[in-house]
């Protein structure tokens, strides 16, 4: 859209970008889970506090919330239920994200889903094996967020997914699963390039798109939606960006992921890693579109994993306090389980220690050698 209204507008054409292979990373995918290591390994224990729609499940076993969680998952997988993972960006570049691609390709995670954040650490990671800029070095000079790769190949992945009607998450794994479609990006993203010589160009393929969610759940044939808001990403900054693509895909992926949880009338399991805002508001919209169209979920249990003590009292509902406010305690572990005849579970606790445990509960249960 060409803006043509009274005020002075931002013009993104004078932002200047630099190649991604010059930039300090944080975190790089040799540090990733190994799943098979973790598999050879005991059966480790949740050692958190967690709670059982809302009250402290306690006792001796602190992994017993886990494994029940755990038999939960196989039960709805033998019976064709879905499986739905939702998460924020940082499971993603801190590695458990290998877990969840595992349990994709195994088919037992059905649906995945994330925030654009999550989709940008993804793709760095497939390309370079490594991500996470320091925003605090970088923002003084003006360059947090400003690699130009990351720009301007997810732009132009998102606007080439906009024109073939795609979703957001479906055109992410056709630029790491479809050579044709990549070619188009990348020749698309370079055009008009002064100097690319130094920028990374993966026409072949991404070095380590096994690392990759999006290009697992795409070969799996399986949804992976993102859930984009406009303004709160780097690819926001850089001079490919198109609003108008950024929502038509990630509205997509809204239905998308509404419609899978649709298929949750004889019950269904919903994780959420980390996503204390997105996830939850995106998941308590789609049960109420579910429910609107009958097909009201019935059995739909949640396991919602994050580091914040649990404090929501759904009795009470002090709008005054400050635990009213957060939305995976309310809406996760809460009141959707609730409502539609679950159980919903709050795990505290880092994600490397708690995510490991509910991985190996999961094989046992399922009797995956």
């Amino acid at each position: 859209m060409k803006y043509q209204g009274r005020y002075p507008i931002f013009d993104l054409s004078k932002v200047g970008t630099y190649p991604l292979k010059t930039r300090k990373n944080k975190v790089e995918v040799d540090g990733f889970l190994d799943p098979a290591a973790l598999r050879a390994e005991a059966q480790r224990r949740a050692t958190g506090p967690w709670f059982r729609n809302g009250a402290s499940g306690g006792g001796a076993d602190q992994s017993a919330g886990i494994d029940e969680l755990a038999r939960r998952i196989a039960e709805c997988r033998r019976a064709g239920a879905p499986v739905m993972v939702m998460s924020g960006a940082h499971c993603i570049k801190n590695g458990e994200i290998a877990l969840v691609v595992d349990l994709i390709e195994r088919g037992i995670v059905t649906c995945y889903s994330t925030n654009v954040a999550g989709s940008i650490h993804a793709f760095e990671l497939a390309l370079t094996g490594a991500s996470s800029e320091s925003v605090r070095d970088a923002l003084p000079a003006g360059q947090f967020g400003m690699a130009f790769e990351t720009g301007a190949y997810l732009n132009e992945t998102i606007r080439l997914g906009h024109e073939l009607g795609l979703g957001y998450g479906e055109a992410m794994g056709r630029l790491y699963c479809d050579a044709p479609f990549r070619r188009l990006v990348l020749d698309r993203a370079l055009a008009g390039s002064a100097d690319s010589s130094e920028y990374f160009k993966p026409y072949d393929g991404f070095q380590y798109a096994a690392s990759c969610v999006f290009a697992a759940a795409y070969k799996k044939g399986i949804p992976a939606c993102v859930h984009g808001s406009l303004g709160t990403d780097i690819i926001d900054q850089h001079p490919g960006f198109d609003g108008e693509a950024k929502g038509a895909t990630s509205g997509a992926d809204f239905l998308l992921f509404t419609q899978e949880v649709c298929r949750m009338t004889g019950g269904g399991v919903v994780l959420n890693i980390g996503s204390a805002v997105m996830g939850p508001e995106v998941l308590l919209k789609a049960v109420s579109m579910a429910a609107n169209t009958g097909h009201r979920p019935s059995g739909l249990w949640t396991g919602d994993f994050d580091v914040r003590p649990f404090s929501f009292d759904d009795e009470v509902r002090d709008e005054s306090q400050h635990y009213y406010y957060l939305r995976d305690q309310k809406s996760i572990a809460t009141r959707i389980p609730k409502v539609f005849g679950g159980n919903g579970f709050y795990f505290q606790g880092l994600h490397a220690d708690t995510l490991p445990p509910l991985y190996q509960a999961v094989w046992r249960e399922m009797g995956l050698t």
